[in-house]
């Protein structure tokens, strides 16, 4: 099992999910999060005080797939959350050793799905 973490814009949350839920994935954990990368941020000015907004806002999905899947889930991602400018986002890889769903007791893929 893989797990699948990406960073993404606030807007293109309903489009991933959307494509993680046709996939076949039902589950997935999203936060809100705030970060830098290439983007550096913009200036702003309010009240005539100019200030340079450094962290933007951003999205974290999370979610576990079998190993077999995990090429078509990246790529799925990437369709759905791609607009072709700077700050698209990432999406990092992990392995996962062993799920245990709490409720039942099952292990591995059958406690992900």
């Amino acid at each position: 099992m893989t797990k699948i973490e990406c960073v993404i814009r606030p807007e293109k949350l309903d489009a991933v999910m959307d494509a993680l839920g046709q996939f076949g994935n039902p589950g997935m954990t999203v936060s809100e999060v705030k970060g830098c990368g290439l983007q550096r941020g913009w200036k702003e000015v309010y009240r005539g005080v100019e200030s340079t907004i450094k962290l933007l806002s951003k999205i974290k999905i999370e979610v576990v797939v079998k190993d077999e899947t995990v090429d078509q889930a990246v790529q799925l991602i990437c369709r759905a959350a791609r607009t072709g400018e700077v700050g698209d986002g990432k999406i990092f890889l992990y392995p996962v050793a062993d799920v245990v769903r709490i409720r039942t007791g099952e292990t591995g893929e059958s406690a992900i799905y």
